[in-house]
């Protein structure tokens, strides 16, 4: 059996193999159990980034530029970085709306635009021509290394006619399996389950392939990596490769091409069907943002050596992206090389397979649909638009193989696999601006992302692709060294007089800010419909949904409320078919909203006032239900109060009625018990008569000019007997000769007994003091009495103003003739004085340590300031 027969059936088998992995992955998305839910499955299939670009071209582009090849994997490496801030909020606006590819994602964020999305397929179109024509060239030059020399190969792919060529059938080939490996279902809105379960298998197979020729490379042609660097070292112009100095424009080389990786394995059009139509968790981001930057370091890991060894045992003439397959070849393998071309078949038809599915749902979705329904094609049923939508993408992905081959047939001799993949990625970066500024500007709009991208991709054509026909004898080539017409600053390679950048860079660097700088600037100058302002809200705010996601009747609920229901329907019917409101639906729909918010104010003022009642009644209802607890706690305490001494009243006069031989003695100690019970008795009578009157405002006092000093002198008195009997050392301390104020001086006076009696009753138990001050002060004379004893805590002090509150004594007090009182001293004495516009207070006593009673009166307003004895003002 001949090689070439071999390598035909095992590329057939291996298709044949890609065939029924897809057909059993959508078999067990149909029974509920899809791969898809595998995280690992979805990093491997970003794989499908590495392309026979990377696994025959960067070996090419590593033996002349040296590590400029990494850029292209250190691009999408930061991009999977940047999965949280862009890639989830892809996916997520993509679930949201049922997007399908990159042209219906720019389409929906500038207002659903048809014309929109139909540039931006006409664009991806062209522009993954040359991407396309790179796989056809590597599967057919790769066949034609097996079979017999790179060289040869190259000589007849471009001197033979179509029928001919073998790229041609390749091409029809791969028309004929994708077409039977993606339309046999009809809702191209549906996730290609099986596709990617398969383009998973692809990765697994090429890196498998790539790392096999690179360890044969590495330890077999040569003993490990220290000998081939060893031999390198050797030779002064391949250890210049190793050096950043090979990249191509230098620094600046090197931005640029980072650049250019970055943004187009966000942009290219397989990538975002993978990346995001095809992504059902965004959970999965969280692996792949590390598991296919680890996929792209180790494929890359033999690229260098590879390179070198082709160049230190090869023809130096040779094609590098050919090393690969010539190394295991010299050495006279046979079964290696044919893993190398099935990792390249690979390789290639999975970027094939993916991008053809991509642009073929663009083409049959935004240009061919758009334009029947513009010729109003009627369809009778679901089913008969399901059909077209079938044939379309068949047509399709027929017409975009063979303009593949097209371009390859034209210029595929000229370029070298990499050149013609940057190509390709510096288009699909056009759709950057307006597929990332949209995402974050909520000003950006259809205008200025049109003509912006149509800027773009003409400067990008008229900077590379349009140089590739020239090139390859198709066009005049002196406009590439004179400029057209003579006209220097419009060199495709040296645009406006800018030298010394390497091509890529250069054509990035214009076509980018034109496209950035128009869409910017037009959208900044222009307005949005209603429709683009609303889709405007919806990308922009995807990651707070709880800002745009509302149910359909809860919005129409609230602008009911707010706009009444004529002006709410008129308002949402214009918005969802992108027209403007005529002037008068604006003044009908101002009117209603007018009058409605005048009648919400009245409401919200009307609720206002409902609530302050409602809390007045509330606070009044509060208040009542006090006065109803004190109500009934002043009758307990009072009965409690006066059947105290009424029962010792009514024991003692039961003994002196039974008790007729009593001694005399006894007789008139219980006499003089029920005599103290009775006065006590009367005495806890009035005061709580006393209280009555000062609660209801009926206290009837006497009020006349007197001497607060004379008034002071007698108080003292009527207690020095008292206190001597108790034990108590009262000491007076009178600062002003005569202290006048307006005052009852009988009420005055129960008020200084009341003090000095509390005081005596709370000295301590060894040795109790009691001392009562008078001083003047500039407008009031203030009265205070201490005594030594535990004192009162600060937070209890305002307590003992409460009626019937007993301060709790200690023990023994009765005993040394301490009598309990009724609780109602302190609060009558409080209201009298401030009944004669004075206050009464406790606080800390300053002399003796105990508790200290202020009484503070103003001072007779007519008495004339005496001339000694008078203090300053308090500190």
């Amino acid at each position: 059996m001949s090689r070439n027969v071999v390598i035909l059936t095992v590329a057939f088998g291996y298709l044949a193999l890609l065939f029924v992995i897809a057909v059993w992955g959508d078999r067990r998305a149909e029974q509920g159990r899809s791969l898809l839910g595998s995280s690992t499955v979805y990093a491997l299939s970003l794989a499908v980034y590495c392309t026979a670009w990377s696994f025959y071209g960067s070996v090419g582009r590593a033996a002349q530029y040296g590590p400029s090849f990494l850029l292209i994997s250190l691009g999408p490496t930061l991009a999977m970085l940047m999965a949280p801030l862009v890639i989830r909020k892809m996916v997520r606006i993509t679930r949201a709306h049922r997007i399908t590819s990159i042209a219906d994602f720019i389409s929906a964020r500038y207002g659903k635009s048809s014309c929109l999305g139909a540039l931006v397929s006409l664009i991806a179109l062209i522009g993954i021509t040359p991407y396309i024509a790179l796989q056809l060239k590597a599967i057919t030059v790769s066949h034609a290394v097996l079979v017999t020399s790179p060289q040869g190969a190259e000589l007849h792919l471009a001197d033979a006619p179509f029928w001919a060529d073998k790229s041609f059938w390749v091409a029809l080939g791969l028309a004929g399996f994708i077409i039977l490996f993606s339309t046999r279902q009809r809702d191209t809105s549906e996730r290609h389950e099986g596709m990617v379960v398969a383009i998973a298998f692809e990765s697994l197979v090429k890196l498998v392939a790539f790392l096999s020729v690179g360890v044969f490379t590495v330890f077999v042609l040569f003993n490990g990596p220290t000998e081939l660097f060893a031999r390198v070292g050797a030779m002064p112009d391949l250890t210049q490769l190793l050096s950043l100095e090979a990249v191509p424009g230098g620094a600046l080389g090197w931005v640029g091409m980072l650049v250019l990786a970055f943004l187009a394995f966000l942009t290219l059009p397989r990538q975002f069907q993978l990346l995001v139509v095809e992504n059902v968790d965004e959970r999965h981001l969280k692996r792949a943002s590390w598991l296919f930057p680890l996929y792209l370091l180790v494929i890359n890991l033999f690229v260098i050596p590879i390179a070198l060894a082709g160049l230190l045992l090869g023809d130096a003439s040779g094609d590098p992206d050919s090393f690969v397959l010539t190394l295991p070849l010299s050495a006279g393998l046979e079964g290696l090389p044919l893993l190398v071309f099935i990792g390249g078949l690979s390789a290639a038809t999975g970027m094939v397979i993916v991008e053809t599915i991509a642009l073929s749902t663009m083409v049959s979705n935004q240009l061919v649909m758009p334009l029947l329904r513009s010729r109003r094609l009627q369809l009778s049923t679901r089913g008969e638009l399901a059909g077209w939508l079938l044939r379309i993408r068949r047509v399709a992905i027929l017409m975009i193989l063979l303009l593949g081959y097209l371009y390859h047939a034209l210029i595929g001799d000229t370029y070298s696999l990499m050149t013609m993949g940057l190509v390709s990625l510096a288009a699909a970066c056009q759709f950057a601006p307006a597929l990332l500024v949209g995402l974050y500007w909520r000003g950006a709009n259809r205008l200025g992302a049109g003509i912006g991208m149509s800027a773009g991709f003409l400067i990008w054509a008229w900077t590379l692709l349009i140089p590739g026909f020239a090139q390859s004898g198709w066009l005049d080539a002196g406009f590439l060294d004179q400029g057209p017409w003579g006209l220097e600053w419009l060199r495709p390679y040296v645009l406006f007089g800018l030298e010394g950048w390497d091509i890529y860079t250069h054509s990035l660097l214009w076509s980018l800010g034109a496209n950035l700088g128009l869409l910017v600037g037009i959208s900044l100058f222009t307005r949005q419909s209603p429709l683009e302002q609303t889709q405007a809200v919806l990308f922009t705010e995807a990651m707070h949904p709880g800002l745009v996601q509302a149910a359909r009747g809860e919005l129409r609920a609230l602008l009911d409320r707010h706009l009444g229901s004529a002006s709410t329907r008129g308002l949402i019917d214009s918005v969802v078919r992108g027209e403007a409101l005529n002037l008068g639906s604006i003044l009908s729909i101002l009117d209603t909203t007018a009058k409605t918010l005048e009648v919400n104010r009245r409401l919200t003022q009307q609720s206002r006032e409902l609530a302050r009642t409602s809390e007045e009644l509330r606070a009044a209802n509060e208040h009542l239900r006090e006065l109803d607890r004190l109500k009934d706690e002043f009758v307990a305490m009072v009965s409690h109060e006066l059947r105290t001494p009424l029962t010792s009243i009514r024991a003692f006069a039961e003994l002196l009625r039974d008790s007729d031989n009593l001694p005399e003695e006894k007789r008139r100690h219980f006499l003089d018990v029920v005599v103290r019970e009775t006065q006590r008795l009367s005495r806890l009578i009035e005061e709580n008569l006393d209280l009555a009157r000062l609660e209801s405002g009926r206290l009837t006092l006497a009020p006349q000019r007197l001497d607060l000093v004379t008034l002071v002198q007698h108080s003292v008195e009527a207690v020095q007997q008292l206190q001597e009997k108790r034990g108590v050392s009262l000491e007076v301390e009178i600062t002003p000769v005569s202290a006048p104020v307006i005052g009852d001086p009988d009420r005055l006076e129960q008020v200084i007994i009341n003090l000095l009696d509390n005081a005596g009753k709370f000295a301590a138990n060894d040795d109790p003091r009691v001392l009562l001050r008078l001083e003047r002060y500039k407008d009031h004379y203030r009265l205070t009495v201490e005594d030594n004893g535990p004192g009162i805590a600060k937070d209890q002090r305002e307590q003992v103003f409460e009626k019937f509150h007993q301060i709790q004594r200690q023990t023994g007090d009765e005993a040394r003739g301490r009598p309990r009182g009724s609780g109602l001293g302190l609060p009558i004495s409080r209201g009298i004085v401030a009944h004669l516009g004075g206050r009464l207070w406790i606080e800390q006593a300053p002399i003796l340590g105990g508790a200290c009673l202020v009484m503070e009166l103003p001072r007779a307003p007519d008495e004339q300031p005496p001339e000694e004895g008078t203090p300053g003002e308090p500190e």
